[in-house]
């Protein structure tokens, strides 16, 4: 052999055992559970995160100069602050996780032979909603299967009072809506501290043992309760317990870049990885929403925090170091709406990041209050540091031009040192940390998202740091569907388009396409032979690949539609009057008022019928038969429920049947990223965002189309 291809193959032997270790820890679907495999698999990460780290300080810097050397410190600071808070999350999961389904089982049974269930008041905060949406809300808080509830619609919506009946804005439309559906109705004067405040407005009138809270847009199962009160029964020093929330329409990220099917939300892995991961040591995050808590542990903290945008993580944080437990429970038992457009989605994420930050500079926050243990204190930690992220990442997108401005690559790295060092750890998060987090995401893609927010999060952290005092409203995230025309987020277009100008005018440089300063040419002379020249290369390339898919991400299409449409697969008898034709047909689009049926000459233009749908698998319930009339499209209908009951039957079995949300898994990510590569470089039309058809075993994965 000769002696380059034994160098190569020395090179390459430490990657070859980290994927065959890899494979042999991930070969068996319940290799996961196992707590030694999992162990394994974390030292794995960790002990080739640090041997990249020991490398990168030992030969992997650039030395030519004092200011190459500084820049070199300053990349190395960022990889490892980015390393550190990664492995510390995965960190966290090395202890194992608890499965509290057992005892919400054991819980609902004590539930069933109690003779006096604990009373239950149950939350709607809203503000502006539309009544549409509200409606369907209260519609599934009213029919909880739990007979001692009350059901309050908190209303801190404007002041305004309409004439048009159909408005929205009006405080009298909605304490209609409410006391029509069985709900009562609270509004209080004036909006100060907003969700907060319009929480505790209302306590002096509630007399429930416990509290449910759900925000405007979020619709419970019916068995929420069941499954939720036992564990108060079981526990007596039980605080609050939260479960996940479901989403019935994408987010705008995964809708304007036509990924729905190839992308998870990032939710997803928090509340089926990090949620648990905090349970497990006691330090469990409420969440806002889809939460129940004991109402003697909340008058303790004195109601729900207001010196913080996120009065939910603070007062979660004040039960439990009062000696409450949070609990979490991994059932999905409700689904509410994703932002509708990129600048709302963003503005909701800059909430969470200034009021996560506020509440750790708060001497009640987790540093500095007294009675949590230094486990809990770290795990919450780790959620504040992770806004911090978008410093050490704005960097990295900045960092490059350096080769171009100063002809100075801060980093030191060779064919060799790259295939023994970085490839092994880079391929370990490849294919162990959708394994790790039971497939809730994926290693490289969620960093859309951070590619997304990067430079808008990076200046809220400054902010938030610098001036303390420094406090913005608190900005309802939107909840109307409906967008006539294309909308352009220009407040994240900008900065990102700053930065791929950069990025791109520093690879044409490197690609000699236009003229090299000075500086770049003498670098490029010095350093060619030694591979230099390619790192840069690839660095501003990836740069400039993620910035073009956030700039095109900025971009949200029209949705004619204002209601959410889901994609399905349900079988169905349809009843026509025409003769009296009975058709079996799938039902394969659906909404409160729309449906699609294959095969399409079942439901032909002009005429009408029955639909009867099946209930989908694990449903439990059989839907109401409607009435349609077909459209002038064939195979399309519209429903029209014999009256308001009816219309009310139909919207709770829709949006509330038991079993509807599932857990999907993340894609194999090198297709995944091939669609992504397709769907960036190929401009298609999106109307529907209906691409590959997913296993159903209820809704399948919801879309908002028209």
């Amino acid at each position: 052999m000769s002696s380059p291809l034994a160098s190569l193959a020395l090179s390459l032997l430490p990657t070859l055992l980290v994927v065959l270790t890899c494979c042999w820890l991930t070969r068996r679907p319940e290799a996961q559970c196992r707590p030694w495999r999992r162990r394994l698999a974390i030292l794995l990460i960790t002990s080739l995160a640090g041997r990249y780290l020991v490398w990168r300080v030992l030969f992997g810097l650039n030395q030519q100069s004092p200011m190459a050397l500084g820049l070199s410190w300053l990349l190395l600071a960022c990889e490892g602050w980015l390393i550190f808070t990664g492995l510390l999350q995965i960190g966290l999961s090395f202890p194992g996780r608890r499965d509290h389904t057992a005892a919400a089982k054991a819980g609902e049974a004590l539930l069933q032979q109690c003779p006096s269930p604990p009373t239950v008041d149950v939350l709607i905060p809203c503000c502006g909603e539309p009544l549409a949406l509200l409606e369907r809300t209260i519609i599934a808080c009213c029919r909880l299967d739990y007979p001692a509830k009350t059901v309050w619609l908190l209303d801190d919506g404007p002041e305004y009072e309409g004439t048009d009946p159909q408005d929205d804005g009006s405080p009298r439309q909605r304490r209609a809506l409410a006391r029509s559906l069985g709900a009562r109705y609270h509004r209080r004067q004036g909006r100060q501290h907003a969700k907060a405040g319009n929480l505790n407005a209302v306590l002096p009138h509630c007399r429930g043992e416990l509290m449910a809270v759900f925000d405007a847009d979020v619709v419970p199962q019916p068995h929420f309760l069941r499954r939720t009160v036992g564990l108060f029964l079981r526990e007596t020093r039980l605080g609050f317990v939260q479960t996940p929330q479901s989403y019935m329409t994408p987010d705008p990220l995964m809708r304007n870049l036509a990924m729905e099917d190839w992308l998870l939300p990032d939710e997803e892995s928090f509340y089926r990885w990090i949620e648990p991961v905090r349970d497990s040591v006691g330090a469990v995050v409420c969440a806002g929403t889809s939460f129940l808590m004991r109402r003697r542990a909340l008058d303790q903290v004195g109601g729900f925090s207001t010196d913080s945008l996120s009065e939910d993580l603070a007062t979660g944080i004040r039960l439990i170091a009062l000696g409450w437990q949070g609990l979490f429970l991994p059932e999905k038992l409700s689904a509410g709406l994703a932002a509708p457009g990129v600048a709302d989605f963003a503005q909701q994420r800059l909430r969470w990041c200034r009021g996560t930050l506020q509440t750790l500079r708060s001497p009640r926050g987790p540093l500095r209050i007294a009675g949590l243990s230094w486990l809990q204190r770290l795990a919450f930690l780790e959620g504040a540091l992770h806004w911090f992220n978008a410093i050490p990442r704005l960097v990295l997108l900045v960092l490059p031009l350096s080769t171009g401005l100063l002809g100075i690559l801060p980093i030191n790295l060779n064919g060799a040192s790259f295939l023994m060092v970085f490839l092994p750890y880079w391929l370990s998060l490849l294919m162990l940390v959708s394994w790790l987090n039971g497939e809730s995401r994926s290693a490289l893609l969620p960093e859309l998202y951070s590619w997304l927010l990067t430079p808008v999060l990076a200046w809220a952290v400054v902010q938030t740091l610098l001036i303390p005092r420094w406090r913005p409203g608190f900005r309802v995230t939107s909840k109307t569907l409906h967008r006539a025309r294309s909308r352009l987020a220009w407040g994240l277009v900008l900065p990102l388009l700053a930065l791929f100008v950069l990025n791109g005018w520093n690879l044409l440089g490197l690609l000699s396409v236009l003229p090299p300063s000075p500086a770049m040419a003498t670098m490029l002379a010095q350093q060619q032979a030694e591979g230099n020249r390619l790192v840069g290369l690839l660095w501003s390339g990836l740069n400039l690949l993620g910035l073009l898919t956030a700039l095109r991400a900025c971009l949200d299409p029209p949705r004619p539609q204002s209601l959410p449409t889901f994609r399905v697969r349900w079988p169905a008898r349809l009843s026509t009057d025409n003769g009296g034709t009975v058709h079996r047909v799938h039902v394969c689009r659906v909404n409160e008022q729309v449906v699609v049926v294959e095969p399409r000459d079942a439901l032909a233009p002009g005429g009408s019928g029955r639909l009867a749908i099946a209930a989908p698998v694990g449903a439990g319930r059989a839907s109401p038969t409607l009435t349609v009339q077909a459209g002038p499209t064939p195979g399309h209908g519209r429903l029209l429920p014999r009256d308001q009951h009816q219309h009310r039957d139909w919207l709770h079995w829709l949006y509330a049947t038991p079993g509807r949300w599932h857990d999907p898994a993340a894609p194999v990510e090198w297709q995944a990223m091939l669609a992504l590569l397709r769907r960036l470089f190929w401009w298609h039309d999106h109307p529907t965002g209906l691409f590959i058809p997913l296993p159903n075993p209820g809704l399948a994965r919801p879309q908002t189309v028209p």
